[in-house]
């Protein structure tokens, strides 16, 4: 294929967007030509940052299917349940597909695209971005160059934290499974994918509890109303008020320069749209009395074939939003977590050695540098007609961390029993 590549955006929500503005870092390489959303306000904004033809700005995905082919590259980023369905026209109609996380969170459509996936030419990458960031495959050649052995057990954390929690799992799109995914596929496929690539093991059973501690109506604070500016007289001491997160927050809030997630708000993002916006939507809500069924803690613990152990730990309940990492092998010990940014290896009788992945790569935003580094990953294979990577994180791959969070989730909703990974994929087949 010749550069510039070109780029539809099916969903030109927080994932769509980023993935879009990565012309900014890649001009020579790609350009956005088409957008569909269901918001006309994010279609006019693609439309005026990328300079869209009129002709190419759709209201829905359904709506730029039903055209022909508009570029090489289609981005599929609306809502998890809609992933396949947006996914497979695309492919028959010979795109290449950036396909978000997760696939879909049944199996069966899972399944469905595999199949037709086999039968079109078009590459498709699903957006495991984990895999492409200096953290983490620095981990991986770490581990697989045997310096701490033989990997026994790992354990690692996804600390959500309380604010992000709030926004995305409880008054957000992913508050409730029925509508989106669970959130150990939603939030933590990454983290199937990425502890098991690291340590190069096939997963045999695996087992997990959690639930919802704090997120519900009996743990509201006396006088808590339904909306956040509704004259909520708990608002002063709640650390979950809306206006704080998406406000006056000095981590979080749009008056103090913070401007992430009251993007998600409003198209305008400013003080005066986000204010308007808490008043009545969504985003406003006691989250005490929202609709959402998704945990707010859960542990999984994987058994691998040889009798290696994962243990992985989700939480809303942490300051900041961050991974650690701890492997622990039969010569030594490597731990690590992504606010530092720092590996510590520890082998057994020698010096202890720190590495600082902020030497290894100019580029830590984005999950870590990870968003421009798969969409320059595709870029190359396709511009090179390159074959897939080790890091490749291809349909037939990302099916494993699937399979793995929806056992998971089966686990959890039988109250914690293993559940054989073998068996649950004949059911899937």
């Amino acid at each position: 294929m010749k550069a510039p590549i070109t780029f539809a955006i099916c969903g030109f929500g927080d994932r769509g967007s980023t993935y879009a503005s990565m012309e900014k870092l890649f001009p020579e390489k790609m350009k956005v030509v088409a957008v569909a959303d269901l918001n006309p306000d994010k279609v006019n904004k693609a439309k005026e940052l990328y300079q869209i033809p009129e002709e190419n700005c759709y209201l829905s995905g359904e709506e730029m299917l039903a055209q022909e082919k508009l570029a090489d590259v289609m981005v599929v980023s609306t809502m998890d349940r809609q992933h396949v369905d947006h996914a497979i026209p695309a492919l028959k109609k010979g795109y290449h597909i950036l396909l978000e996380k997760p696939i879909s969170p049944e199996l069966s459509k899972c399944k469905e695209i595999l199949e037709v996936a086999e039968q079109c030419p078009g590459k498709i990458i699903v957006c495991h971005v984990l895999r492409y960031t200096a953290f983490y495959n620095k981990l991986k050649e770490l581990v697989s160059s045997g310096r701490i052995g033989d990997v026994v057990t790992v354990c690692s954390n996804e600390n959500v934290g309380y604010w992000h929690q709030a926004h995305s799992f409880v008054r957000g799109n992913w508050r409730n499974s029925e509508e989106t995914s669970p959130m150990i596929l939603q939030k933590s496929c990454h983290d199937m994918d990425i502890l098991t690539w690291i340590i190069g093991k096939k997963c045999k059973s695996v087992s997990s509890v959690g639930g919802i501690q704090l997120f519900k109506r009996e743990c509201a604070p006396e006088g808590a109303t339904a909306y956040c500016l509704g004259g909520c007289k708990a608002k002063d001491n709640c650390v979950f008020d809306a206006e704080k997160i998406y406000i006056t927050s000095p981590k979080t809030g749009c008056a103090r320069g913070n401007s992430w997630i009251s993007s998600i708000l409003s198209v305008e993002n400013t003080v005066e749209s986000t204010y308007e916006a808490l008043k009545s939507g969504p985003y406003g809500r006691c989250v005490y009395q929202c609709d959402n069924n998704v945990v707010d803690h859960q542990q999984t613990n994987l058994l691998m074939e040889d009798g290696s152990t994962i243990s992985f730990t989700m939480c809303a309940f942490t300051e900041n939003c961050y991974r650690y990492f701890k492997a622990m092998g039969t010569k030594g010990e490597i731990e690590a977590d992504m606010r530092s940014n720092l590996i510590r290896v520890r082998e057994f009788g020698k010096e202890e050695e720190v590495i600082d992945i902020g030497t290894l790569s100019t580029d830590l935003k984005g999950h870590g540098g990870g968003d421009s580094g798969i969409v320059s990953d595709f870029l190359d294979m396709l511009l090179n007609d390159t074959e897939a990577t080790e890091r490749t994180t291809t349909l037939p791959h990302s099916m494993e961390s699937h399979f793995i969070a929806l056992a998971a989730e089966e686990s959890r909703l039988h109250g914690g029993k293993s559940v054989d990974l073998e068996k649950f994929k004949q059911s899937y087949r």
